[in-house]
């Protein structure tokens, strides 16, 4: 049976956006100011419809980015006007085999929504295969397809949600927190959530022992701050490396807020995770970066976890299993 996702790709902004979202020029036609407001029940049912469809082997495949952009075109991308039923529709009616295309005909923004949403998902979902353990202990590949990203936090180490992005911060200025906090133990292993390149990592007075990750599609750039003292970083990595989704890259700790290196200036032991969406490369370091809210992603994350295990000797930890994307992902 042919299987097919339907993915349309907007290669610059209908005049409408650009004037009132970005006040670009036709030379200068990337997006300047974008919000990511996607609930976790959204986003979960979107995803789960097209995991379901695909492992059913459906003829339609509905894509996950496309139904949460046309919510977000619905709702003006305010998710609290959310209803389940607004979902199922969209859903059944891309099953049923109708475009995308001509759904969204009148609707004006979605071209901007569906940028925005696959900037901060593309390349989330996808075919992968990951070694699994036998009865008898050894290890094989097995293929499967879902979630190509991980959560930030290994498998098995507990850690809670604090929900604080765009609250106020004062040291040294103040200023917007742009970043999600998941409180958890000193000594945490911290996990790649996608591949990617590590661009920087070292000290910041802000955000303490801190590594930066770009994403291969250049789109995304993840930001992991407040590492543990003295050994914030996993051995095995140094910038200008490429990670893997699912790599231990760190340890969570406290440190930051203060001019002087390797100092523990923050009062409660938590990982600070960023994501910064970049559409041209002028928006990575400038007074008007878009930093995406994490909260509903790092819940949906959470149902993809790395398993690690402990070097006694070196008191390092290592993911248990290796993993690979076997194609492109959406």
């Amino acid at each position: 049976m042919k299987r097919i996702i339907s993915v349309t790709v907007a290669v610059c902004l209908i005049a409408g956006v650009i004037l009132i979202l970005s006040g670009a020029t036709q030379e200068e036609d990337y997006i300047k100011y974008a919000e990511f407001n996607v609930c976790y029940e959204a986003m979960d049912t979107a995803l789960s419809a097209q995991l379901d469809s695909y492992k059913s082997n459906e003829e339609n495949i509905p894509s996950w980015i496309q139904v949460l952009s046309y919510l977000g075109a619905k709702y003006g991308g305010d998710f609290k006007q959310y209803k389940s039923a607004d979902a199922t529709e969209i859903i059944d009616r891309l099953k049923g085999g109708e475009k995308i295309e001509d759904i969204t005909r009148d609707m004006k923004y979605y071209s901007y929504y569906y940028q925005v949403y696959d900037a901060v998902l593309g390349g989330f979902v996808g075919s992968y295969k990951e070694e699994v353990s036998t009865e008898n202990g050894e290890k094989q590949w097995q293929e499967g397809y879902g979630l190509t990203v991980f959560s930030p936090i290994a498998k098995t180490f507990p850690f809670s949600h604090y929900n604080d992005f765009g609250v106020s911060r004062s040291y040294g200025y103040k200023r917007t927190h742009l970043g999600h906090d998941l409180m958890a133990a000193t000594g945490t292993p911290v996990i790649a959530i996608e591949s990617g390149t590590v661009e920087i990592m070292g000290w910041n007075q802000y955000g303490g022992w801190r590594i930066g990750i770009r994403s291969a599609d250049k789109k995304r750039y993840y930001y992991y701050a407040h590492l543990r003292q003295n050994r914030p970083f996993h051995p095995n990595i140094s910038q200008g490396c490429t990670v893997n989704a699912g790599d231990v890259i760190g340890y969570v700790g406290r440190t930051g807020y203060s001019a002087n290196e390797n100092v523990n200036g923050i009062e409660t032991s938590h990982l600070h995770l960023g994501m910064e969406l970049v559409f041209d490369e002028s928006q990575k370091e400038c007074d008007n970066e878009i930093w995406v809210d994490m909260y509903a992603i790092t819940k949906l994350l959470q149902k993809h976890q790395s398993e690690v295990y402990r070097v006694n000797e070196t008191k390092e930890f290592y993911r248990e299993n290796n993993f690979e994307i076997l194609e492109g992902s959406e």
